[in-house]
């Protein structure tokens, strides 16, 4: 693999059949994330397809004609024509494989795929999840000289990532957007020594062996495994939802009111979270629109009387959501009436969802000890019911679920870990 500049990319293409374009930028954390996946893919794959790589900022002009807006990008030509899928951001290892197989012959992949030898790595601590619980774990052990290593199948910061601006997090005076936040702790956790393997498949975890396998062919075995896999809203899975995510669409009252000062939403749900959510958000919006699918709220009967109380808070029943839109500055929420099949469009500044959470607990198997709702139990040194394996953050069963509480348990977990290696 050798690095190009725009002058020698024509010469490139035309001197090999197959060749696979890395755009990269400096301090740019997805980029560092591919690196090791494409060096290791180029040792596998380079008989084959030519691998090279590109410094994004220095060469825009080819950027801007290939049509790449961000780092890093990945771009496949076969015979000069580009061929295949754009890769952007966190990109995994089984979607550059996919495409490089589709570059060759079948003779040759199965030759390549028999040739991948599997490889265990040793460590003493597995972080299972790069949210603000693993993170701040991270940085403890690290600290503590405890080998630590970071597996997370995104990229680091989980859904700070996505939280348009935080404003409530501790030694910040200015509201700092959810990926800088992010970023933040993730180079803090870089620079104590933590190793970080994100952007990763996680094929199996053997929390009894305190083994975890990723991307097919790494195995890494530990003394203890913290598992910080964090939760994700329930999603209504509609038109414009995950467009609009961060983008006028909410999952989160106490990351977001603030910023629906004397002005309308729409809240979607009629459950506990929903209900208690909607007090909150009055102190910030003019007017609040709640939906609720059935006749009825479901809420507990106080948090409902307050509610109906909110001279702001009107509800819309036996109503279900149908699609977002966006319409200017404003949110447009398409309803249908489930009584008379009728639909009809509401207008507002955004929209807050209050369907439940999922814990993210997908890929983990094991006789792991959890609530009615699937969170896990822990004690109060983070452990599980399982010795050697620990939770935090919004993974685990509790009451409130905020980056300040997952940071504490992450960091009461580590500090228990490092103990218990001394």
């Amino acid at each position: 693999m050798i690095e190009i500049n725009q002058d020698a990319f024509e010469k490139e293409l035309a001197s090999h059949e197959n060749l696979v374009l890395d755009f990269y930028s400096t301090e740019c954390p997805p980029c560092e994330a591919l690196a090791p996946k494409f060096d290791s893919l180029a040792g596998l794959y380079g008989q084959d397809i030519r691998f090279v790589k590109i410094f994004r900022q220095q060469n825009r002009e080819l950027a801007e004609r290939l049509g790449v807006k961000s780092s890093p990008t990945l771009l496949f030509f076969k015979n000069r024509e580009q061929v295949g899928d754009v890769l952007t951001g966190g990109i995994r290892r089984s979607e550059i494989m996919r495409n490089l197989d589709a570059m060759i012959d079948d003779h040759r992949v199965k030759e390549i795929r028999h040739s991948v030898k599997p490889v265990v790595t040793d460590t003493e601590v597995i972080v299972l999840g790069a949210g603000p619980g693993g993170l701040a774990a991270a940085i403890y052990l690290a600290q503590a000289k405890v080998d630590t290593i970071l597996v997370d199948p995104l990229l680091p910061g989980g859904q700070v990532s996505t939280t348009h601006q935080v404003s409530n997090y501790p030694g910040f005076v200015d509201p700092l957007p959810g990926f800088m936040l992010a970023h933040h702790m993730a180079e803090q956790a870089k620079v104590a020594g933590a190793k970080m393997k994100v952007a990763v498949e996680i094929n199996k975890v053997d929390l009894e062996k305190k083994e975890i396998l990723i991307d097919g062919y790494e195995t890494i075995r530990a003394k203890k495994i913290l598992i910080s896999t964090g939760a994700s809203p329930r999603y209504l899975e509609i038109e414009g939802e995950r467009e609009f995510h961060g983008k006028g669409i909410s999952y989160c009252a106490t990351c977001d009111a603030k910023y629906y000062h004397d002005k309308d939403v729409v809240i979607i749900g009629g459950g506990n979270t929903a209900v208690e959510e909607s007090e909150f958000i009055s102190k910030f919006a003019s007017k609040i629109t709640m939906i609720q699918q059935l006749p009825h709220l479901t809420a507990n009967r106080s948090a409902q009387e307050r509610a109906m109380a909110d001279p702001k808070i009107s509800m819309l029943f036996s109503h279900e959501p149908r699609g977002f839109y966006q319409k200017g500055d404003k949110m447009v929420v398409r309803v249908e009436n489930l009584e008379n099949g009728e639909t009809n469009d509401i207008l507002t500044d955004g929209v807050f969802v209050f369907v439940g959470m999922n814990p993210n607990l997908d890929l983990i198997d094991g006789p792991l000890e959890m609530d009615q709702w699937g969170y896990l139990k822990v004690d109060q040194d983070m452990r599980t019911n399982i010795p050697g394996v620990f939770a935090a953050g919004d993974v685990v069963s509790k009451q409130i679920r905020q980056i300040t509480t997952a940071v504490s348990d992450g960091t009461i977990a580590s500090i228990v870990i490092t103990r218990e290696l001394q």
